[in-house]
């Protein structure tokens, strides 16, 4: 895992806005404070809520540094009326709660990545919803927007009653000393931060790979190529529904040009193919998708189209 792919994509763009964003053109809607417009819904038996940590700022050329310039100008003119420089994806956190468990997915930036992030306790708290309740944490990915929200700045966890599940690879893969050294400069911050996270809550953790329950109904689906053990979750019941995590990036760029790699996704042509066949599974199984980078809430159906899929959201 080296990144690469975005070598050549101001590197030192990324990380200055990652201290402090800046304004854009791209506000796919009003407003980052999403505590207020909680979206809940049931797969099933299994009741979903859908809680934002705000909001991140990356470069667009980011988006899909291997798709052919004019076709992605071309594309992204004809989405959006320009080709913005910089980009402004979601987050999107899926709670679920079943039986009498609390499951989230995914624990978010904290205050450690980018400004307009970090606010999942904030928004989990407007919700009424205690973190000490969490009793269940899926790491699709050891991203920095995914898991550096794991400790206070007291040093203390976040969601201090909660079992983490990580993928097998994942895990290993962040955990070893040497991944640091595989990173370019300006990106060993995460494997840095990932170390870090993984090893405080090493003695809670449960290791899962494909198949592998969660909960009763919530499952593993081994997604990689984004990072090298990236999972996303299968959740049973109604029409279904798979969290994809960083499977898809974006419910634009990833569902209708697949084959662009996101600049993120460090084994690109990997990456591709878990989401050719993710894409073809929920577009023939009819299960809705939620992306955790796509617009509030996230949710929608996939279908085939004569290029391509095509996201509906739902």
């Amino acid at each position: 895992m080296t990144y690469e792919n975005i070598t050549h994509l101001h590197r030192r763009r990324f990380l200055a806005l990652s201290v402090s964003a800046a304004a854009t053109p791209f506000m796919p809607r009003s407003g980052w404070a999403f505590g207020s417009e909680t979206h809940s819904t049931m797969v099933g038996d299994i009741e979903l809520t859908v809680i934002s940590d705000g909001h991140l700022t990356i470069p667009s050329a980011v988006l899909a540094p291997n798709a052919p310039k004019e076709e992605f100008e071309a594309f992204m003119t004809g989405l959006m009326g320009s080709v913005p420089e910089t980009v402004q994806p979601e987050t999107n956190h899926a709670l679920l709660r079943v039986g009498g468990e609390t499951i989230l997915i995914d624990n978010g930036s904290g205050k450690k990545f980018q400004p307009t992030a970090g606010k999942l306790l904030e928004n989990l708290s407007i919700n009424g919803i205690d973190p000490a309740s969490i009793n269940k944490v899926v790491f699709t990915h050891a991203h920095p927007d995914h898991v550096w929200g794991t400790l206070l700045e007291d040093g203390s966890l976040a969601l201090p009653n909660a079992t983490y599940y990580v993928g097998e690879t994942e895990f290993a893969f962040w955990t070893d000393p040497e991944t640091e050294g595989m990173m370019p400069d300006d990106f060993k911050p995460f494997a840095q931060g990932a170390r870090r996270d993984l090893l405080a809550v090493q003695d809670r953790v449960q290791l899962v790979k494909e198949g592998d329950g969660i909960a009763a109904g919530v499952s593993v689906l081994d997604t990689p190529g984004h990072t090298p053990g990236h999972i996303s979750v299968l959740v049973d019941g109604g029409d279904g529904l798979i969290i994809t995590g960083d499977a898809m990036a974006s419910e634009f760029l990833s569902v209708q040009h697949p084959d662009w790699a996101f600049g993120f996704d460090s084994i690109p042509d990997m990456a591709i193919a878990s989401r050719k066949a993710l894409l073809d599974r929920v577009a023939t199984d009819g299960h809705r998708v939620l992306g955790y980078h796509f617009a509030y809430p996230g949710i929608g159906n996939i279908e085939k189209a004569s290029e391509g899929y095509r996201f509906t959201a739902s």
